[in-house]
């Protein structure tokens, strides 16, 4: 662990082949965009091969690393680990990166999912105002349903168009799409179509009002993410001084890496400081989420 040597030149060597990494990367694709343009503007083929471009096989590996990027973006820890590593002159850092990347996957999974409910959460409002807007244009209520395409509900609202389409259960569709989260005013939608289908302008004035109640939830949960914007804003840049100590620490000569990372005084001062960190950010997150809970409690 500790047979590496690091030198002063190292960390502007590394910085320059993730520039130069960084910069391949966007210069291809702005390249490969530029050109299908072209030739989609010239009335050629997309595939068409161009003088000057990037090499197949450079083309290729790029087009691995971005689905790569799109797909576990928690591997960008490996890198970052074994900079810290090859800087430090220690394996330690790379094995805390490899650590962290379940709990790096996890935060992940869970700002998509988050991003999915606000996107199912803004359809089921815009087709309850659609559909209220067709239905007092005299349209019915079955055929403008049938119609509506809503890509962001999932790939069971097909189901509720066919079931619209010939005579089916519509509520029950509804309510079967309603169970993902975020879409969950389709309940509301299901309870609105059962006792008012037959009646077009009692359905509209439902659906009016589940749309408003959805928009004034959403109103209110965007106004409490920004009154807390302030505290996982200081949370941040708390969690980040230890990492801009680091870099002063370095600019100054003081090599602060190959203390913490070979000597005693300094692998104890990283695991306290690991573990103070991760408790600060728990604490954190725990605050947001009671005042998260405390606004649920308000609305219900």
């Amino acid at each position: 662990m500790t047979g590496m040597v690091t030198t002063p030149e190292a960390v502007p060597v590394c910085a320059a082949a993730l520039c130069a990494g960084a910069a391949l990367w966007w210069s291809a694709g702005r390249a490969d965009g530029a050109r299908r343009a072209r030739l989609l503007l010239a009335g050629g083929p997309a595939t068409a091969p161009v003088a000057g471009a990037v090499p197949p096989w450079v083309d290729e590996w790029l087009t691995r690393l971005r689905r790569l990027w799109r797909t576990r973006r928690e591997a960008v820890c490996v890198p970052i680990g074994c900079v810290v590593a090859l800087l430090g002159a220690s394996l330690l850092p790379l094995l805390i990166a490899v650590a962290a990347m379940p709990l790096v996957r996890r935060w992940l999974r869970a700002r998509r999912l988050g991003r999915e409910r606000e996107r199912r959460e803004a359809a089921v409002i815009e087709f309850c105002g659609v559909l209220a807007g067709e239905l007092r244009a005299g349209r019915q209520p079955a055929e403008v349903l049938a119609g509506l395409a809503q890509p962001d509900l999932g790939p069971s609202w097909p189901e509720v168009a066919a079931a619209a389409r010939f005579g089916g259960d519509v509520p029950g569709a509804l309510r079967a799409v309603g169970r993902q989260p975020g879409a969950e005013g389709l309940n509301g939608v299901a309870a609105c179509w059962r006792v008012a289908v037959d009646g077009g302008a009692g359905l509209a004035d439902g659906l009016e009002r589940v749309a408003g109640a959805l928009r004034a939830d959403r109103d209110q949960r965007e106004e409490l993410y920004a009154q807390l914007a302030g505290t996982r804003t200081t949370a941040v840049m708390l969690a980040l001084l230890p990492v801009f100590g680091l870099l002063m620490g370095s600019a100054l000569g003081a090599s602060p890496l190959w203390v913490l990372l070979h000597s005693p005084a300094g692998l104890g001062a990283l695991a306290v400081g690991g573990l103070l960190e991760c408790a600060g950010l728990w604490w954190t997150a725990r605050i947001v989420r009671a005042a998260r809970g405390i606004s649920g409690e308000a609305r219900a």
